[in-house]
């Protein structure tokens, strides 16, 4: 498939993994939605909607910048009406917007509960939802979710269940699309890092500079969801992809341009 003229709805696209894949797929001619709730840049997070849609459309596509707190769902509306009028249809959705807090039951406050639920969960439920009736309209429609296999094994829980719940949550949502969706050639996808990718989060929140170093660049799983998308979606669907086996089967095997630290130790992902 080319992904030229496509038009990619990306939540959380300003910065760090979603504005990565937009990058990449704008190189290949897309039309990207920015869909973020940053228009003020913050010096620890870095990037906007506005500075985010500029890159796109200097790395060769057409970008449409949105406010969206997918949390809200006139605003999801709002977005996708925008996206329709502007592009005339929406040929993928990449659900990336995510909220993380990394606590055990006791000290994960109910604030920190309901915002991951409401952003991981219901903001991922919703934006889908209202997706689908122009993903029906594409030649190759796709939805790749942001989000882990399941592993029901206590280790992968124990350590923080609210946050694990609500990432599995958007697996199960995905794969349940993968077969509610069959019928109209919509694909629905998952796609996890096997390391550690340098964010924000991970730079602000998990472990700082010394796991930065440990990670890999965003750009791998751009490459990744390129990948993927690229694949007919009648038959590529109900898949969770580890992005290290996405280049395994495409027979690309030497992936050190990817790390902050070039012949540095990797940090796994909490999730494997």
């Amino acid at each position: 498939m080319t992904f030229q003229n496509k038009t990619v709805f990306i939540t959380g696209a300003s910065r760090g993994i979603g504005k990565a894949i937009a990058l990449r797929l704008a190189k290949e001619g897309a039309n990207i939605v920015v869909a973020a709730k940053s228009v003020e840049e913050d010096p620890r997070l870095g990037g906007t909607i506005f500075s985010a849609a500029k890159e796109i459309e200097a790395a060769g596509g057409k970008a449409l910048a949105v406010q969206v707190d997918i949390r809200n769902e006139e605003q999801i509306i709002h977005a996708v009406e925008k996206a329709v009028e502007t592009f005339g249809g929406i040929d993928i959705l990449v659900n990336n917007a995510s909220a993380i807090q990394l606590t055990n039951t006791e000290q994960t406050p109910s604030k920190k509960f309901d915002l991951m639920f409401s952003i991981n969960v219901r903001g991922t439920f919703l934006m889908t939802q209202h997706c689908i009736p122009h993903l029906k309209n594409s030649n190759n429609p796709h939805i790749l979710t942001l989000s882990p296999p399941i592993n029901l094994d206590a280790k992968w829980l124990n350590n923080h269940v609210a946050y694990t719940m609500s990432k599995y949550n958007m697996t199960m949502m995905a794969l349940g699309w993968s077969g509610e969706l069959k019928h109209y050639n919509i694909a629905s996808n998952t796609l996890w890092p096997a390391t550690t990718i340098a964010t924000a989060a991970v730079q602000n929140l998990l472990g700082g500079d010394a796991l930065v170093k440990m990670s890999r660049k965003p750009e791998i799983l751009a490459d990744a969801a390129y990948f993927i998308l690229r694949k007919a979606a009648s038959v590529c669907t109900g898949n969770n992809f580890i992005d290290e086996e996405v280049f395994k089967k495409e027979n690309i095997h030497d992936l050190s341009k990817y790390d902050v630290t070039p012949g540095g130790q990797l940090y796994p992902d909490l999730f494997l």
